[in-house]
């Protein structure tokens, strides 16, 4: 896996993955404080969301469940002092289909976090990683 981060100004970056996608990354900027793109953290924490939620909606397909959506709700705490490591990660996920089972969404969902997510794995170096979960039936 490659990727390349160019400075363009100020506190703002682009991220280049090896596959092409471009992203902006920055922290508070100008006068007016705003960012022009999430943070590296931030995008830390949209990447671990993504890796679960990317792994849930392939069990439950795999399992032949009829889901059709999937969102994780993440909420995290950072240590005060430098390096500002995650300490704390919450993970809601809203799982939503057709008469899906919840056993089966709670084991995808365990799955993911404990065996299959590589960023969970990481941040859990460091993190409490805790989650809950709701279905709603279409």
């Amino acid at each position: 896996m490659k990727a390349r981060i160019k400075w363009v100004e100020g506190r703002t970056f682009v991220g280049e993955s090896g596959t092409g996608h471009k992203v902006v990354l920055g922290t508070a900027f100008g006068e007016d404080g705003r960012t022009p793109g999430p943070s590296p953290m931030e995008m830390v924490l949209i990447g671990t969301g993504g890796c679960s939620a990317y792994d849930v909606v392939h069990i439950l397909e795999k399992g032949r469940e009829a889901v059709e959506d999937c969102v994780v709700e993440m909420d995290a705490d950072r240590a005060e002092t430098d390096p500002k490591v995650f300490t704390r990660i919450h993970m809601h996920f809203i799982v939503k289909g057709r008469n899906l089972a919840t056993a089966k969404v709670q084991r995808a969902i365990d799955l993911s976090i404990e065996k299959y997510c590589s960023a969970s794995a990481m941040l859990a170096k460091t993190a409490t990683i805790t989650h809950d979960f709701e279905v709603i039936d279409t």
